[in-house]
């Protein structure tokens, strides 16, 4: 018998299992079903009936233990997980056949079956085997919540959650300049950054999409803490609506007013700067003050208050002066600051590299506004360090005080123990020439009291030399 005609009904039936105890036979079948592996492919499903089958055995014999009495109903229903047939296994009263019936009506050529494409009968050919569809649900990780103001300064959307997908296909953008205005990523640096048709700006708290006729917030209500924001979207509204053409005013007053990117640009350096304003002012004062009692009197406690203030200033000292070089940055690129008039870009008006004159008046203002907190946060930071080493001398004083003081009273013990020492030699019971002598006491404490003064205004004395020689 040829090995193809016996590879197939091996494969189907439960004589795999038989031949799989054997390597030599698994070998031999595995060899003798390659001839037919373009006819026939060998899937889990053609092992259903099978499992089926077993099934059925199986809960016949624990029926047949359970009426002779050899098996306790207990332990039948414990081995009720190993007789349950198998979910849609044996349907009846159903046309649609089983996956595993449909798989093996389709690969069974070897077999006798028709394949689609054949020649054979197109009403007799089985459905192809269920599909699944896998939907892309949409996660927090891939939406982002913005507000949307119009050139009018008017709102459209209101924290309205979008895909960052449609955010990239909308602004012309990659999904690597959505990172810069993703509050998702934390520790990231300020930017500004000009794309070809819009500027992404991350400044502080504030992460904005600038358009030639529109500006995205991001993060921007409903936030947990949205005081900020919600201050940057009342001073937009009203700069954009007072940037508007008014009533009376001529065409050439329109045309020398900012564009509309411009003005929403310099509207979020306002915020920017306001708010490092703010924060200057209070962090300021209460070092100021902590440093003006130091000068008084040291105190533990506000040495500590010192220290969590200095820290502070100094994270806020790194803030500022990223946000400077961010700006730095965007003055120092020709071509970033002409690719900033997106309104004449709309139009289709060229611009050339060096005629940035207006963008760059405008952020060197404000750069020059940052630098001055610079300089204040510097000046303010430079005062906490000397007062820090002021007192630290002062404390090196107090210990070397304390210093002192333990020298005088080691030198002072030193003489006491000289007078000691006397004292010992005559209290021991030993017999001297002295214990009858009528001045005996008299001359042994006046020497002991010499050497005691002897040493110590000795010791002492050569401390004060010392201290001379030092100072």
């Amino acid at each position: 018998m040829h090995a193809a005609a016996w590879a197939g009904p091996v494969l189907r039936t439960g004589l795999l299992r038989r031949t799989a105890a054997s390597p030599a036979r698994a070998c031999l079948c595995a060899v003798a079903a390659r001839p037919a592996a373009r006819h026939f492919s060998f899937n889990m499903f053609d092992l259903w009936p099978d499992l089926d089958a077993l099934r059925k055995k199986r809960a016949q014999r624990l029926e047949d233990a359970a009426a002779s009495r050899k098996a306790n109903k207990g332990f039948a229903s414990g081995l009720e997980h190993l007789v349950r047939p198998a979910k849609g296994a044996a349907r009846t009263g159903s046309d649609t056949p089983l996956p595993q019936e449909a798989y093996r009506q389709w690969g069974g050529a070897g077999a006798g079956g028709s394949q689609p494409g054949d020649g054979s009968d197109p009403a007799q050919e089985p459905p192809p085997p269920p599909q699944r569809a896998f939907q892309l649900q949409a996660t927090p990780e891939l939406t982002l919540r913005c507000t949307e103001l119009d050139i009018n300064g008017n709102i459209t959307v209101r924290a309205g959650e979008f895909q960052k997908s449609e955010l990239c296909a909308q602004h012309g953008l990659q999904a690597r300049d959505l990172r810069k205005i993703d509050s998702k990523f934390v520790n990231q640096m300020p930017a500004i950054l000009v794309r070809k048709h819009a500027i992404l700006v991350n400044l502080l708290h504030i992460r904005a999409l600038i358009e030639a006729d529109r500006i995205v917030l991001f993060d921007s209500i409903g936030a947990p803490s949205n005081y900020n924001q919600g201050t940057l979207i009342y001073e937009l509204q009203e700069r954009l609506r007072g940037g508007t053409r008014a009533p009376g005013a001529s065409a050439a007053d329109a045309e020398s007013a900012q564009p509309f990117e411009f003005r929403a640009l310099e509207a979020v350096l306002i915020s920017v700067v306001t708010t490092l304003q703010s924060d200057e002012v209070v962090l300021v004062n209460l070092v100021q003050s902590l440093l003006a009692y130091l000068e008084e009197s040291v105190d533990r406690s506000k040495l500590r208050e010192l220290l969590q203030y200095s820290k502070r200033l100094s994270r806020f000292e790194q803030k500022v002066l990223n946000i400077r070089d961010a700006i730095e940055e965007v003055l120092e690129q020709d071509e970033d600051l002409a690719r900033m008039y997106l309104t004449q870009k709309l139009r289709g008006q060229r611009r050339q590299t060096t005629d940035h004159e207006e963008v760059e008046l405008m952020m060197e203002t404000y750069l020059k506004q940052v630098e001055e907190i610079v300089n204040h946060v510097e000046s303010v930071s430079s005062h906490v360090r000397t007062t820090e080493d002021v007192v630290n001398i002062i404390l090196d004083s107090q210990r070397n005080s304390l210093l002192l003081l333990e020298i005088r009273l080691t030198i002072l013990t030193v003489g006491l123990s000289s007078g000691t020492f006397l004292s010992g030699l005559f209290g021991m019971n030993l017999v001297s020439s002295l214990e009858a002598h009528p001045n005996a006491f008299a001359m042994v404490a006046g020497a002991a009291v010499a050497t005691i003064l002897a040493l110590t205004v000795a010791g002492l004395r050569s401390m004060r030399k010392v201290l001379r020689k030092i100072t």
